[in-house]
């Protein structure tokens, strides 16, 4: 079998296994032991005549670049950027090309495989889909005929298809949907939703803007939408904008900006209010805006910032006042041209709410807010489920919650989205204060990404007794996989449908749609179409929710109502072209867009906030101003919040003292840290997404190996030198969930990367390496797998010989995992894990 045949018929190690066989997928029983010299060979030198493009959207990280697909005789060969695309434009990063290579992996899961022996010791057997459509169901009915639904959880990963996945757990009874949010944005997004009440993250009108002000985004990397906020920065730059980053470690995004500087971690709220400080002293504030559009005067708002000083700012963060009263300066006088943002670097702290409130305030005080070249928000992402209608019947939304979704102690969670606090969820399953039956994992890989994974996650998904069924879908045996009772293969996002839409970064609402550029092999099929077919095989009263046979059929529903453009149906547009463009202005000033009189039907005022009622309750929809109508911010006051409603409101249930404002308080840990311990900190790489990308081998080939940075300074105090490999001890957080006085959480050792370009007293290590599973991309291990014997012929020589970053020629290895090592530390209210908050202390070894 020649190369070109190989990836044409794809998974080849899995796809030989035969029905009814056993195979042995545990890494202890798959050494790879042999290892060939790679051999050169004739790539797919392809002639472009013939080539069908679709378009399509990728899914590599949250993003959603529109891509265009190169297909010949049925092959993926690459892809290009879809010029449609009002975000993209056109370009891709390293992902998207990267992605590729996940279709064709050789150790891609193809055939659906029930578990033998004991969990967690990877046999497996392979059996048809119908078997396995049939174990789910009869699992699944037994909760409902028990009247138990609760007992039915679903966990997804990056889940883009919550129409239907969403619809099916509605269908069976059960609220306990499952999610990662908590891991990755909670605190950004609470900041937005307590201030402008937008409940995603900003969008920066960056052509236009002459002044970033970056507290912890590396978006030249890895922000949330960074790739079309890059490149509108990049013209704004040539056009002599400036950026100023506060980042602990010198990201590829400080090492861009005019000026970098490196707080100490958890400071940068400091920061902010002391800027707000300098820009409300020195009369630079929008007095006309605040008066307008604030929930707070002037005064009360400089009564609230006078003891933020500058003199405070560099107590906390070790900066210079002097730099943040003159940056401070210049960020106000650039307005309203200038945009003050956050990411992951200030809000993934125990205290990350209110360091994100006082960012953004910033831009309220400048009036920057929903002005060009500002503070950009609302109404800029897809159209929605009004535009998208579901398919009737509707199930009916459970009427219960449990504190596995819904905890309590974070209210913020779900207060307007599924923000679930998934860190705590296998905590609760080990203390059964959650009784599952059924466990649905898709696309997820806890016992590599979560705090504590590698202990609590792995702890509980191996004990059958606490999750009697697993059922998880994946594209390749992750580290999810290895503890399920049925493993489904999925579909990888090169052969599936989902509807896609992001923030707008040119503010004109949009969206796209994933569509199927190559049939699945083998038995790979899309998880949403798995669960219509189960939801079948359960009978009455869930299949009456899933009239339709597939899912191209359930999106073709959806796209009904879209006007017809060229003759075309919306869903026959969407294929043709991928992307549909509102035609509309550009967004600015959402807030000041007066109110129709067809908006103020049945509407009522009470203190100026115009209201309506909404299945029982009154909803606010604008506000008076002038005697006029107007729809305002999307907040309770319908103003921009300085001082939060919801905060207030919700503190006070938890007995918490808050007043709205975003006080600035140092985590406890991090105040109290002695002189011996050190700040973890983590971060991503731009070519990975969590566990999702180290399988795919053009990604891991650029990174693969991640060392722990620590400072010059700091390396000089310990003995330790470029390479040398140390020991870290990390501890429980001082407040909090689990906290303790000195109570050791795990150790690793590590090999160090000594440089300037990180705080002294922090260390910072990148996640998404360091997998058990996966295949041997991420495990770094070349070499024939031996469990089906009689097919080592058709191994691909790439992974026999060209995995040179294998220890055993002498290469890095797969790297490091730190999650074993950094505690479960859910922050207040939204419930955001702190993972920069990690005090440890190090040794050489």
């Amino acid at each position: 079998m020649n190369r070109r045949d190989f990836l044409r018929n794809g998974a080849i190690t899995l796809a030989a296994l035969k029905l009814g066989e056993v195979i042995s997928l545990s890494p202890t029983k798959l050494q790879a032991n042999e290892i060939k010299t790679f051999q050169e060979f004739n790539t797919l030198a392809k002639n472009i005549k013939g080539i069908e493009k679709v378009p399509s959207v990728c899914l590599n990280c949250s993003t959603i670049c529109g891509m265009t697909v190169l297909v010949k005789d049925g092959e993926i060969l690459g892809v290009e950027g879809n010029p449609l695309d009002p975000n993209s434009e056109g370009k891709l990063c390293a992902k998207a090309h990267g992605g590729v290579s996940a279709i064709n992996y050789p150790e891609r899961i193809v055939y659906p495989l029930k578990r033998v022996g004991r969990r967690g010791d990877g046999l497996w057997k392979r059996i048809t889909m119908e078997e396995a459509y049939d174990m789910m169901a009869s699992k699944i009915k037994k909760c409902i005929d028990d009247k138990k639904p609760e007992g039915i959880v679903f966990h997804g990963g990056r889940n883009k298809m919550g129409d239907i996945t969403g619809r099916f757990m509605d269908a069976v009874g059960s609220p306990v949907i499952l999610n990662h949010r908590a891991l990755c944005s909670s605190n950004k997004r609470a900041a937005n939703y307590t201030t402008i009440g937008d409940t995603s993250w900003e969008t920066v009108d960056a052509r236009d803007c002459k002044y970033f002000l970056n507290f912890g985004s590396n978006f030249l990397e890895t922000h949330q939408g960074g790739f079309p906020l890059l490149k509108r920065f990049v013209e704004a730059k040539n056009a002599g904008a400036k950026l100023v980053t506060f980042d602990t470690r010198l990201s590829n995004t400080a090492g861009k900006s005019d000026e970098w500087l490196a707080p100490y971690p958890s400071s940068e709220g400091a920061v902010a209010l002391a800027m707000a400080n300098v820009i409300m002293s020195e009369g630079l504030y929008d007095e006309k805006f605040i008066n307008e559009w604030c929930n707070v005067s002037v005064d009360e708002y400089k009564k609230f910032i006078a003891p933020y000083t500058p003199q405070f700012a560099q107590e906390q963060s070790g900066l210079d006042a002097n730099d943040i009263k003159r940056i401070a300066i210049e960020f106000a006088k650039a307005a309203p041209h200038c945009a003050a943002f956050t990411n992951r670097g200030s809000q993934a702290h125990y205290n990350g709410l209110h360091n994100d409130r006082a960012v953004v305030i910033l831009n309220a005080i400048v009036g920057s807010v929903g002005r060009k070249g500002g503070y950009a928000f609302g109404g800029s992402k897809n159209k929605g489920n009004k535009s998208f209608p579901m398919p009737l019947p509707v199930p009916p939304k459970p009427s219960f919650t449990t504190d596995l979704e819904d905890p309590k102690l974070y209210p913020f969670a779900n207060k307007w989205q599924k923000m679930r606090v998934s860190e705590l969820c296998y905590d609760k399953i080990k203390t059964k204060k959650h009784n599952i039956q059924v466990y649905m994992s898709y696309t997820i890989s806890s016992p590599q990404t979560w705090p504590e994974g590698p202990q609590t996650a792995v702890e509980v998904l191996k004990d059958e007794k606490l999750i009697p069924f697993h059922v998880c879908s994946d594209v390749v045996y992750s580290e999810m996989a290895h503890y399920a009772d049925l493993i489904l293969p999925d579909a990888t996002y090169f052969e599936r449908y989902t509807i896609e839409g992001r923030n707008a970064y040119d503010l004109i609402p949009y969206f796209g749609l994933r569509q199927p550029a190559v049939k699945p092999p083998y038995d790979c099929e899309n998880f949403a179409d798995t669960l219509i077919k189960v939801a079948k095989k359960i009978g009455e009263p869930v299949s009456q929710y899933f009239a339709f046979d597939s899912y191209e059929e359930f999106i073709k529903l959806r796209f009904s109502k879209l006007p017809i453009r060229e003759g075309l149906s919306g869903f026959d547009y969407m294929k043709k072209y991928g992307v549909w463009v509102e035609d509309k202005p550009k967004n600015y000033e959402p807030y000041n867009v007066k109110l129709q009189e067809k908006d103020l039907k049945d509407s009522f005022v009470e203190n100026d906030i115009i209201y309506v009622n909404k299945k029982g309750k009154k909803q606010a929809i604008g506000l008076l101003k002038d005697g006029k109508a107007f729809r305002g911010l999307k907040t309770p006051s319908r103003k921009f919040e300085i001082k939060s409603n919801d905060i207030i409101t919700d503190a006070r249930k938890l007995g918490l003292d808050e007043d709205g404002y975003p006080h600035f308080k140092m985590p406890k840990s991090l105040k109290e840290k002695s002189n011996d311990e050190l700040v973890l900190t983590t971060f991503k790489w731009n070519v990975h997404t969590q566990a999702r990308t180290a399988p795919q081998k053009y990604l891991t080939e650029i990174v693969h190996n991640n060392p722990i940075w620590i400072n010059t300074q700091t390396a000089k105090k310990y003995g330790i030198k470029m390479g040398d490999m140390i020991k870290i001890t990390t501890y429980r957080p001082k407040e909090g969930y689990k906290a303790a006085d000195n109570e050791v959480v795990g150790s690793m050792t590590i090999k160090a990367f000594v440089t300037q370009g990180i705080h002294p007293e922090v260390l910072a290590i990148s996640n998404s390496l360091g997998m058990n599973y996966g295949g041997r991309v991420p495990k770094a291990r070349n070499g024939i797998k031996e469990n089906i014997q009689g097919y080592t012929e058709y191994q691909d020589l790439d992974l026999n010989g060209n995995i040179w970053w294998d220890k055993r020629l002498g290469g890095s290895g797969n790297g490091f995992n730190p999650n074993n090592i950094i505690p479960v530390n859910p922050a207040p209210l939204a419930g955001m894990q702190s993972w920069n908050d990690t005090i440890c202390k190090i040794e050489k070894v």
